[in-house]
């Protein structure tokens, strides 16, 4: 790490079990070709079961650069590290269907600013992995400290960016 960058806390968009990024079944993801990050596996809402609405929220405070109704990247205050959030994998293929974005590129937002309302439920009985992929993009998997492992809810740590 330099001395001009601080470490940058990536906070969980989702709630469910943080596991190793090669759990994802992407090779893309799994292999780490996107970046370094963690995967968030869903875990099924306590009241209506798995067709339970939850929001996905910024992972860290900074700019909405990208947004699309299956992920979101969030840059930092420093320009130089983004965070992808990809909600489900190849959910692009449901062209927007059970999602509804909740803010707009080029907002600004704080951690835990709610950016997409999705089902995880409903990816899954499409067919779809509901994992929940969050990348540091461009980044080194060394440059990625205190990896969070098991049970993770909103806004709990996921990993440090240094």
């Amino acid at each position: 790490m330099s001395e001009a960058t601080d470490a940058l806390r990536v906070l969980s968009p989702v709630p469910g079990t943080a596991l190793p990024l090669d759990s994802v079944p992407d090779p893309a993801f799994s292999a780490g070709m996107v970046g370094p990050g963690v995967a968030i596996h869903p875990e099924p809402g306590q009241e209506g079961g798995q067709d339970r609405q939850q929001d996905a929220v910024s992972p860290l405070t900074g700019t909405l650069i990208k947004l699309h109704p299956h992920a979101f990247v969030v840059l930092a205050p420093d320009r130089t590290r983004g965070v992808l959030v990809h909600l489900g994998i190849d959910t692009v293929k449901l062209a927007g269907d059970g999602f509804t974005l909740l803010a707009e590129q080029g907002q600004r937002v704080e951690a835990g600013t709610p950016i997409v309302r999705w089902c995880p439920g409903s990816v899954a009985a499409a067919g779809k992995p509901s994992v929940v992929p969050v990348v540091a993009l461009d980044a080194s998997a060394e440059a990625l400290t205190e990896v969070a492992h098991g049970a993770v809810e909103h806004g709990d740590p996921l990993f440090v960016w240094g």
